[in-house]
Parts: C-alpha cells; structure tokens; sequence
C-alpha cells in the first residue's frame, strides 16, 4: 500500500457509531503546548476494615485473555476490511501483555499487598495503553521484546491511577472493570498502599527488565513517565479537576487542561516511551507524540459521550457519577452532538500524524486510534 493512499485507507476502515445529523463546526480545540498528563493521590484515606475475599483475588492472565476474546467477539471490534486483522492483533498484543504482567507482579510476602496489587493490574482492560506503547515501538523499528517492561510499567502507573481515583476521597467509585473496587475488597489503607507500590515497581521494571537497549533511552524513557505523573501531568489534572468541580464558569479551555493533563498524558507517554525504545528519531517521536495527544484526547471525550449514553452493566463501571458530581463533561459543556464532532475531529487530526509512516506498519495504530473513537465501552 503507498502512503498515497493511507487517507483513503483510513477513510475506509472508519466505521463512525457517532451521528453524522448535524454537520455544524466543531469547536476549535486548542492543544496545550509541550507534554501533558493523569490522576493520582496520596491523600491518607479513612481507615476501613479489609474485606478480602479469595474468590477475587485468584485472577489470571488466562482468564482475563478469555475475557477479552469474548468481547471481541461480541463484535467490541472489529476485523478490519483491508488486510490488517486488528481483532487477531488485540488478541495476540493483550495475551502477550497480560502473561508479562502475571510474571512481572507475582505472589509473595507480604502476601497482602501483592494480592491487592494484583487484583487490579490482572482484572481485564482493554490494555490500550500498552499495545500503543508496542505498537510505537515496533513503528520506528524495534520489536515487542524491547518495549515489553515499559508496556507494563505504564499499566501499572495506569492501573495505580484507577486505585487512588476510586478512593472514597477522589471519585468515590464502588465498581472497576466490573468488578467491586480496590478499596472494596481490601480496605482504603491498603488501596492507598497498592497503588504506590505498583508505581514505583513501574520504574523499578523498566530499569531492571529492559534489555538490549542503551542506557541513555531508558533514563529518556524514565524522564518521560516521571513526568506523566508529577505535577506537570496526572496529579496536575487531578487537582485542577477537584477544584472545578461544582463551578458553573468552566470553559473549553480549563476543561481540555484538565483532560490533557489526567488522561491524554498517560497515552501519550505509552507512545512516546515506545518510539524512544525502538530507536524512533526526534523528528518520527514528536508526530507521534502529537499522534498520542490527540487520541489521548480523544480518548477522554467518548468517554464523556459513554458516561451519559451507556449503563454501568455495558461499562464496567458506574454510569453518570460525572454528572452525580456535578463534574464538568464534554456533554455538559458542549452538548452531545457537538462532542461526537469532536471526536470526529481528533481522530482525524491523529490521523494526519501518522501520514508520513509506512502505511503497512502504521496500521496497528490507525486501528488503535479509530478503536477508541468508536469503542462501545
């Protein structure tokens, strides 16, 4: 396939779920300088007896692989019409990253912490985030065995984040991925304690599992994700975040501050790290770097639009809390239709950055992004 045709090719596999009635411009959405970033707390918790129960605590790689093939074939996604088997790639990528995860993070004392940590790494997910970072990697000419340690340490940061977000001093969430939360079946102390530990074993991995690969990409690769967490990405958007909610003056731009920097970063680090690994040059890791933050973007609209369209039973978790909060949403703030024209927009954009690769081998991330666009969950 030319890149001649790689708009045509992506206009192809594009199968919008959103409504094309109103045709109307979406509104300019400005993107925010250098890297942005994801939630986190170390806030101490309220102390809660822990409620474990062993029947949620034995999970594994298997399992969940088995999950995730049952959704997809439901018809979650789809195989793609021109050659590239996106559903057979998700399959293989998730296998592959979930049975690294089950080695990376095994049983062992304190016995508690560990079964906590892997309670949430190991409960399913779409492992979006890893598979970019794969799927970066292998773009500029690596392979998965080399962005493999980084692909789990971002699902252990992403991971952590939805630990300490569920807090009842966060989002107060009971239900994860379908299940009851971290701080539900074990306590908020040891909630609070599994997400660290699984952060700062993310860094820990990368140093220690990486192979092959010169000293001065990984500590690159470190910068990168510590930046994605500390103040200048997640816990920046968190805090923005908590102080707007309840204010009726929040406009597009604090809104796409607070999205870029809690869910947009994470994403983007996945493929950042992932090109840096795979010995990407500065020129191929800044479009993907753009490529990411659209999607990361992205990524937190339709998640907008499901919150308010879809059932906790269809998402895994609870339905309408955004607007229970009295958080501001893309909905709330643009309405419905001007927020599937905005994802329409992003995806695009992302697109667009990734026109200067191989078609052949930016396929995967094409499907990837076109995947969150229209995901139903």
């Amino acid at each position: 396939m030319s890149s001649a045709n790689l708009s045509l090719w992506v206009q192809v596999q594009t199968c919008s779920i959103f409504s094309h009635s109103s045709r109307s411009r979406s509104p300019n959405c400005s993107m925010i300088n250098s890297l942005p970033r994801m939630p986190i707390s170390f806030l101490s918790p309220r102390a809660r007896k822990p409620s474990t129960t062993s029947s949620f605590v034995t999970i594994s790689a298997v399992h969940v692989a088995k999950e995730e093939e049952e959704r997809l074939k439901e018809g979650e996604i789809s195989v793609m019409e021109t050659g590239f088997n996106f559903k057979a790639y998700m399959l293989e990528k998730g296998a592959s990253v979930n049975e690294a995860l089950e080695v990376a993070v095994s049983l062992k004392d304190p016995l508690k912490i560990h079964e906590a940590m892997r309670y949430s790494l190991l409960a399913g997910g779409k492992r979006v985030r890893p598979i970019l970072c794969i799927a970066a990697c292998e773009l500029v000419g690596g392979d998965e065995s080399t962005a493999m340690p980084a692909a789990c340490s971002v699902e252990m940061i992403h991971t952590m984040s939805l630990i300490h977000d569920d807090l009842p001093c966060m989002d107060n969430d009971d239900l994860r991925r379908g299940k009851p939360s971290n701080h539900k079946v074990f306590g908020e102390n040891i909630a609070v304690l599994a997400g660290d530990a699984l952060l700062a074993f993310a860094f820990e991995h990368i140093v220690r599992a990486t192979v092959g690969v010169p000293p001065a990409r990984i500590v690159r690769v470190v910068e990168e994700l510590a930046k994605v967490v500390g103040t200048e990405g997640l816990v920046a958007g968190q805090v923005v975040d908590i102080g707007s909610t309840g204010l009726s003056d929040v406009g597009l731009e604090q809104l796409e501050f607070i999205h870029i920097h809690k869910t947009a970063a994470l994403l983007e680090g996945s493929v950042v790290i992932g090109a840096i690994l795979g010995g990407g040059s500065d020129e191929q890791i800044e479009r993907l770097r753009k490529f990411a933050r659209s999607i990361g973007l992205l990524f937190q609209v339709v998640d907008d639009i499901l919150d308010v369209t879809k059932s906790s039973k269809e998402l895994g978790k609870t339905a309408g809390k955004d607007l229970l909060a009295d958080k501001i949403t893309y909905p709330k703030l643009l309405g419905l239709e001007k927020s599937r024209e905005l994802a329409e927009k992003l995806n695009k954009e992302a697109n667009k950055e990734l026109s200067g690769f191989d078609p052949e081998t930016a396929a995967p991330l094409i499907a990837l992004a076109n995947y969150i666009a229209y995901r139903q969950n």
